[in-house]
């Protein structure tokens, strides 16, 4: 066994391992610039759409690895994002929003791997729980800030619920507690390393995402 790779706590061997795609997701030419202000409401709410179809895969399944010795202890009600996608959805298509919905190509990639990993792969699960969740709560307060800013929603309100955790009152101690449940993962490290692999398979999912959003509104458009 490798002695450098258990001593280095998990949490940092998936962070530092998954660093080069986060980046890369980051700076696709669509988030930067949506962030960028760029981009009109139509953009924030395709991209509103896409996140629903991959926070239903998350989530719909989420009942069943509650007992998971694995994944089990990731499974906490105060991250699930849906019903707040779906009053985001409300404000930002109307009432009807799920009429004519439908995923981008990627999107239904991305949502259809979740679904799978739920299904049938508990640790790679993780991956895909990591990346999204720790994600929202930390980059995804700077999308609701442009958000708020450009398209002028109601700080914290309907159109931005997504973002908002109301039920963690102390993101920076959550992470940190998130960070001990990977240290703590039950898995040894060939696993371990699957579920790093997943983990940059995840943000590629993410990027192609980017990609197809990118190509639907272009800056020339």
């Amino acid at each position: 066994m490798d002695s450098t790779a258990t001593a280095t706590p998990f949490s940092t061997l998936i962070r530092t391992a998954s660093h080069e795609q986060h980046t890369e997701a980051e700076s696709s030419t669509f988030m930067s610039d949506m962030l960028g202000g760029r981009l009109g409401v139509d953009a924030y709410t395709r991209y509103t759409e896409q996140l629903w179809f991959v926070y239903r895969a998350l989530e719909d399944g989420v009942e069943a690895l509650r007992e998971d010795p694995v994944a089990g202890p990731f499974v906490q009600p105060e991250l699930m994002r849906t019903a707040a996608l779906e009053r985001d959805l409300t404000h930002l298509r109307g009432a009807g929003w799920r009429e004519g919905l439908e995923p981008l190509p990627a999107t239904a990639a991305y949502a259809a791997r979740v679904a799978e990993c739920a299904r049938e792969w508990p640790a790679g699960y993780i991956a895909h729980h990591y990346t999204r969740y720790l994600g929202d709560l930390s980059g995804g307060q700077i999308i609701r800030g442009t958000a708020e800013k450009t398209w002028g929603f109601d700080r914290k309100g309907d159109g931005v619920r997504f973002y908002v955790f109301e039920q963690i009152s102390n993101p920076a101690a959550f992470k940190r507690e998130y960070r001990e449940l990977l240290d703590a993962v039950k898995a040894d490290d060939l696993e371990k390393q699957r579920i790093i692999d997943e983990c940059k398979r995840a943000f590629a999912l993410n990027t192609a995402v980017f990609r197809e959003l990118g190509e639907v509104f272009p800056l020339s458009a």
